[in-house]
């Protein structure tokens, strides 16, 4: 992974045309190799409900590297030291879950951005040799290849959207549908698909454009990603890798049984 390429994904991520991530949930470097190999244009490592931890998080960015892909990195809620961390490592970017206002949008930009937009330290001990880069031309161009993206998954989010998107540093923001179909519904149920999360997705793909900021969000399938790209989405998610795995599993075992004539399990 070339400075070159990180900067030019973060830069397809603020024009608008659609991407697609892979969503990488469990604590394996390889599943963000061969993800990466895949043709996603970016790998995500979600440590927030993944089961990664900060080891597993240095080495998929760098498996997504070796495979020519940027990585982002969604950290757990308020844990924005990791998010700086995660820069260092190499990551083009930190998604960073319940940002709910204002305060939160600048504390995510303090920690992710170096001045003048923020406050973070300088150290990319990672980032440096995979990226073939001096410490001098990192300061320089790391503000503008890496992207802060704030999470809009509760009613306080969306209320506070515009505000957000106005905070100087956040450079888009990504919408988790279940999440905010639970605030929607005061904990009633989660519904991805509900009229009223709808309604909210296609608010913040408007409010983001007006901000000249991007908006993304976690899908579930290849057909709810491709809706997602026409309303304007700059990047979604397949669903993550575990779900990719068990869908697999299921056609490849209902064409064999069902070539088998077998009802029930097979068995040594």
């Amino acid at each position: 992974m070339s400075s070159d390429r990180l900067l030019a994904h973060a830069d397809l991520l603020r024009s608008g045309k659609p991407t697609f991530t892979a969503w990488v949930t469990t604590a394996s470097p390889l599943a963000a190799d061969l993800l990466a190999r895949e043709d996603f244009d970016s790998v995500t490592l979600d440590m927030q409900h993944g089961l990664h931890t900060q080891q597993t998080i240095m080495d998929g960015i760098a498996y997504a590297a070796l495979a020519g892909k940027p990585a982002l990195v969604r950290v757990q809620v308020d844990d924005f030291a990791f998010a700086s961390r995660a820069l260092d490592y190499g990551a083009m970017g930190v998604i960073a879950p319940m940002v709910n206002s204002v305060a939160d949008a600048r504390r995510l930009v303090a920690f992710t951005k170096y001045p003048p937009l923020g406050e973070r330290s300088f150290g990319p001990v990672r980032a440096l040799p995979m990226l073939g880069m001096t410490g001098q031309q990192y300061i320089e161009r790391a503000n503008r290849a890496t992207v802060a993206i704030a999470m809009i998954e509760t009613q306080a989010a969306i209320d506070a959207l515009d505000d957000i998107l106005a905070v100087e540093g956040i450079d888009g923001v990504f919408v988790g549908p279940s999440d905010l179909s639970i605030s929607l519904f005061n904990g009633a149920k989660v519904d991805q698909g509900a009229a009223e999360v709808k309604a909210a997705l296609a608010h913040v793909v408007e409010r983001a454009r007006a901000h000249g900021k991007f908006a993304t969000a976690f899908t579930m399938t290849g057909e709810s990603a491709a809706a997602h790209a026409r309303m304007g989405y700059a990047m979604s998610t397949l669903c993550n890798d575990i779900y990719l795995l068990q869908v697999g599993a299921r056609a490849e075992l209902k064409a064999a049984r069902g070539a088998a004539g077998q009802q029930g399990k097979g068995g040594y």
